[in-house]
């Protein structure tokens, strides 16, 4: 059985990335694709990579029948998803790569995003969509709300660490760096080429940074009591990938075996031996994670370094990934895809 996609927001990186994903997946077809200021241009002219492929013209939301659609991805903005999924059928099965559904309390997204959320009953119908700890929700739920890219590979680092009770959960720090496209595509001054090679910066430190609020919604589930990490992100002069480097109290070795123990029958987890640590380059441009684990000249301290694609596994990869169980496939279907290299 072939299940009809549609693809709103399908101009940005993440809307570009569910394409190219779709495009050799055997149970999918995509019959829609939308866009706001592109409509009534073709993919291969907003995306000429994409030119082999015979794809819809890109049209307005509103334009779309949704009768002839199974399931539909949201890769629009944040803040204006909410209004958009409010519109549509209610049968209509959906996940959404903005962090419009993310967090659970309408309280803690109007924190973080400094806004009223416009449709707090959806809100309370949507499953977080962290695939390899949701997959019982995700496959009845009709709504997910996928992860921030950040947030993923933190929790990939630290959920089977705070559920063991292994780490002091006081003493959290997460050291992350981001590739460019993580920022998505519209234009900013301080991403153009000349502001941002040759150099990197810190961004939204200091307790800023949005996807603080999944930390702390999800450690904090998992914990049973509050636990709040220090994260600073950085920006690195790079398209593609992420780096957590995560700082905890805990012996190593029984950190190490944690995670192996817990991710060992995860087919997109991969934890490295003891001791090796692995880079970006390893997985771009697939929905895998690799994990590895060090210990520290101190006794009692223990480094984890995650890295991920952040549009892949972080955010396009990872909503196929939903969607395949959401549609009673094996979730790997479409996206056991190897990484680029080099």
């Amino acid at each position: 059985m072939t299940h009809k996609i549609a693809i709103l927001g399908a101009s940005g990186y993440t809307g570009a990335e569910l394409v190219r994903l779709i495009a050799t997946h055997p149970a999918m077809e995509i019959v829609a694709l939308s866009a706001d200021r592109k409509a009534g241009m073709q993919m291969a002219e907003v995306f000429p990579f994409l030119r082999h492929l015979k794809l819809p013209q890109l049209v307005k939301i509103d334009e779309i029948d949704f009768s002839n659609v199974d399931l539909c991805f949201c890769a629009l903005p944040h803040a204006t998803t909410q209004e958009v999924i409010a519109r549509l059928p209610r049968d209509l099965k959906i996940v959404d790569l903005s962090a419009d559904f993310r967090l659970r309390d309408v309280a803690e997204y109007q924190k973080w995003y400094g806004q009223a959320h416009a449709a707090p009953d959806l809100q309370a119908e949507a499953v977080y969509g962290l695939t390899e700890f949701y997959r019982d929700e995700i496959r009845s739920a009709r709504l997910v709300a996928g992860t921030g890219c950040n947030a993923a590979t933190g929790q990939f680092a630290l959920r089977p660490l705070i559920a063991a009770g292994v780490i002091d959960l006081d003493d959290i720090l997460i050291d992350l760096k981001a590739g460019v496209s993580g920022a998505g595509r519209s234009l900013k001054e301080n991403l153009l080429h000349a502001e941002l090679s040759g150099g990197t910066h810190s961004y939204s430190a200091g307790g800023k940074h949005r996807h603080l609020g999944e930390f702390d919604q999800e450690f904090s589930k998992v914990a049973g009591r509050r636990v709040e990490v220090q994260f600073t992100p950085h920006l690195l002069p790079m398209n593609r990938g992420i780096l957590a480097t995560v700082y905890v109290k805990g012996d190593a070795r029984i950190v190490h075996q944690t995670l192996e123990k817990a991710y060992e029958n995860e087919p997109f987890l991969r934890v490295l031996p003891f001791g090796a640590l692995p880079s970006t380059r390893d997985i771009a441009g697939s929905n895998f994670c690799h994990l590895g684990v060090i210990g520290d000249r101190k006794p009692g301290l223990a480094v984890v370094v995650a890295v991920l694609d952040n549009l892949t596994k972080g955010s396009s990869g990872q909503a196929i990934q939903n969607a395949n169980l959401m549609l009673g496939l094996d979730e790997t279907t479409g996206l056991m895809l190897a990484p680029v290299f080099p």
